[in-house]
């Protein structure tokens, strides 16, 4: 019996040599091909690309000739491309659909598939269920369909080029570091900014598909090179790319760790602030609620979704003009660009913010803090039983449950996993301004024997402390009734 195969929320992943096969990849790449012959204009061909992981040219080579067996027309990236190049690509020449081999921030053990729509973003729910449904079809074969290689790169620099003021950050004169991981970003952002002079220093470049040392995910403890550089090159920022270079981390010039919800939190106040552009603001569950009161100060309407691009994708596709989306992973994306994700295009943005307001990016984060009050964030991933985490979700959802460890719950939300909001005394700014109401959130992976915890509160004291009593639940069911003891 063939292995299983199950899409997650951006298409499919395995470990390489278990279940990301040459068998399996050509199962999946049928499967896309019958989709596209039943449900899209063929004629419009397929593009294909791949990261820098182990196999990933091959797997794209077998993906290519799959596609093209059925006859359809399909382009194949001719270097390692980022994803958000691959998205845009898909829509820039009007494509069918995109075919982008990788496992994004997964260990080097992994690879995977992700299926770009012809929208040029991540195939929606309804997309990726027609895909899945198309596993172990037939492949009709057919005469005409042929591959040929291309650049996808020049044409998606140039794009997202317009979206910055290159001459204002070269004349600002900041010193910025660029972290790649190992990742398909390598070169990308750093080419930009040697064409315009913009100082800069480029490390963790090269290929290396065993991504030494690190899983190339742009959160802690996988970017303590970039924290070290940043300090060592006296650089005014860092800017981190997983390795698809569809997410962003960064670095403040002390070293300090920038997460995802803060690089938000600047580009939003940049964009309110400086350009002024219309749309909503959406935002994951499990993001910063930062955000909402940055929303509130300008008069912008905030949309709170699921977890995952996907739902920033439904809400632009429905029809709303969105400003910013984004995800608490990384993943931020402007949709008058694309709606996708886009770590290059944010580490621009977050330069061309430092240097419209003349700050550092820590300085830019110090004025979010003191004007919003302190907001600070952890998570914790768990693998644990299948059991044992459907067992902590249920528990937590529970409405005889009201403690986790000594904090009193005040509310709860099921959007996506389940959300506990905590009674914790709540920092305040300099300027006196309340900080982070706090929460936990306990949601478990659809495709993993993993639980992930996430936390957010008024200091990082009470976030590891919040993330310890939820962990002490999650293992020990008699937990809650021990503390409440």
């Amino acid at each position: 019996m063939p292995d299983q195969i199950k899409f997650g929320t951006d298409g499919w992943r395995g470990l390489i040599a278990d279940d990301f096969t040459f068998v399996n990849v050509r199962r999946v790449s049928a499967a896309i091909a019958n989709y596209v012959l039943k449900n899209e204009d063929s004629r419009r061909g397929v593009l294909v690309a791949y990261d820098t992981r182990f196999g990933s040219r091959a797997f794209a080579e077998l993906v290519a000739e799959t596609l093209a067996s059925a006859g359809l027309w399909v382009r194949l990236a001719n270097d390692y491309t980022p994803t958000p190049a691959l998205s845009y690509s898909v829509k820039h020449l009007g494509a069918a659909g995109g075919v982008m081999v990788t496992s994004s921030h997964n260990p080097y053990t992994w690879n995977g598939i992700k299926y770009k729509a012809s929208y040029g973003g991540s195939g929606a729910p309804a997309i990726m269920k027609k895909i899945e449904a198309e596993l172990d079809a037939p492949l009709p074969t057919a005469r005409g369909g042929r591959v040929d290689e291309i650049d996808f790169k020049p044409d998606y620099i140039a794009a997202i080029t317009q979206f910055a003021d290159l001459d204002l950050i070269a004349r600002a004169n900041f010193n910025f570091l660029i972290d790649c991981m190992y990742g398909a970003g390598r070169n990308v952002l750093s080419g930009i900014f040697a064409g315009r002079n913009i100082r800069h220093v480029q490390i963790r470049a090269e290929v290396n598909p065993l991504f030494p040392g690190i899983n190339p995910e742009p959160i802690e403890p996988h970017v303590s090179a970039a924290q070290q550089a940043v300090v060592r090159e006296q650089c005014h920022a860092g800017f981190i790319t997983d390795g698809d270079a569809d997410r962003i981390g960064a670095v403040t010039e002390s070293g300090a760790f920038v997460d995802a919800h803060k690089c938000y939190a600047v580009l939003l106040q940049w964009l309110l602030e400086y350009k002024k552009w219309p749309g909503a603001i959406t935002r994951a569950f499990n993001t910063t609620g930062m955000l909402d009161r940055i929303a509130a100060r300008y008069g912008r309407e905030l949309i709170e979704h699921g977890i995952g691009f996907k739902y920033v994708a439904d809400v632009v596709l429905s029809g709303k003009e969105v400003l910013i989306g984004g995800e608490e992973s990384g993943g931020i994306g402007i949709p008058r660009h694309l709606p996708e994700r886009d770590g290059i295009l944010n580490s621009l943005l977050l330069a061309n913010a430092m240097a419209e307001s003349g700050k550092t990016l820590g300085q830019l984060v110090e004025y979010l803090q003191a004007t919003y009050g302190p907001h600070y964030y952890g998570r914790k991933d768990m693998h644990i039983t299948d059991d044992l985490k459907q067992s902590a979700i249920t528990r937590a959802a529970a409405a005889s449950t009201d403690r986790i460890g000594p904090y009193h719950i005040t509310r709860k939300a099921d959007l996506d996993g389940i959300k506990l909001f905590l009674d914790v005394p709540a920092a305040r700014s300099t300027g006196g301004v309340a900080g982070a109401e706090a929460w936990v959130l306990l949601r478990a992976s659809g495709t993993e024997p993993l639980l992930r915890v996430y936390s957010e509160a008024a200091s990082a004291e009470a976030v590891r402390e919040i993330l310890a009593a939820a962990e002490k639940f999650v293992v020990d069911p008699k937990a809650a009734r021990h503390d409440r003891a």
